[in-house]
């Protein structure tokens, strides 16, 4: 859920505390938790998000790339316009790499694969599956552990494009949808406390030194 949908609803609040990881000179590294905006949203009741949190204590942080206000995970934010612009541009080239685990109902069955399938804006807050006005869209995964007692299956994400809602999207139309999805769930929508999608690692290049970069955080599910 991002920013731009949440104006008719006031989201409830988010009581878990953001984490910092690591404090660069030119970024943070944070752990967002699960059920915080990104950034405030439009409705004035709904101010509480990553950015507002940040900027009491680094009043230059910006934001460069956004999760799901569902999603919680791993994020860089800069510090100063230069790395803005850097690892801006990191981003638009895909040159930024990014795993996500979830866990999805069902028993995935290949232990990897691809799934190519084009993303449109849909009814509302969501988005849909369409191959006529889509987006290209991409997403390689590989199961971690199927759990037969459970009939869940944990798998790794790397989303080769960064669409909105492109990984609840394109696990859906593998027949697997993410647990606790409200949007995609379906039957599973309320299978689990939260929506089980975390950002685990994100890879990108230092803006100032030029070395790789590499923050990882585990999920509590």
């Amino acid at each position: 859920m991002h920013a731009d949908i949440d104006q008719l609803f006031v989201l409830p609040p988010c009581t878990e505390d953001l984490k910092i990881l690591r404090v660069d000179a030119d970024f943070l590294l944070i752990d967002k938790p699960t059920r915080l905006l990104s950034v405030p949203g439009r409705h004035p009741q709904n101010r509480d998000s990553v950015i507002s949190r940040l900027e009491l204590d680094y009043s230059s942080a910006a934001i460069v790339h956004r999760l799901d206000f569902d999603t919680s995970g791993v994020m860089v934010i800069p510090l100063n316009k230069p790395a803005l612009s850097h690892i801006s541009k990191q981003f638009q080239a895909r040159s930024v790499s990014k795993h996500y685990l979830a866990v999805v109902a069902g028993l995935v069955e290949p232990d990897e694969g691809v799934i190519d399938l084009p993303i449109a804006a849909g009814e509302g807050p969501k988005y849909k599956i369409c191959h006529a006005t889509g987006k290209p869209s991409v997403t390689e995964y590989k199961v971690l552990m199927r759990d037969i007692q459970t009939n869940s299956t944990r798998v790794l994400l790397h989303p080769i494009t960064g669409r909105s809602h492109q990984l609840r999207l394109h696990l859906q139309a593998l027949g697997h949808p993410i647990l606790g999805c409200e949007f995609y769930g379906g039957v599973y929508a309320k299978s689990a406390e939260r929506l089980l999608l975390h950002a685990r690692d994100l890879q990108f290049t230092h803006p100032t030194t030029g070395e790789l970069v590499l923050i990882a955080s585990e999920p509590d599910f």
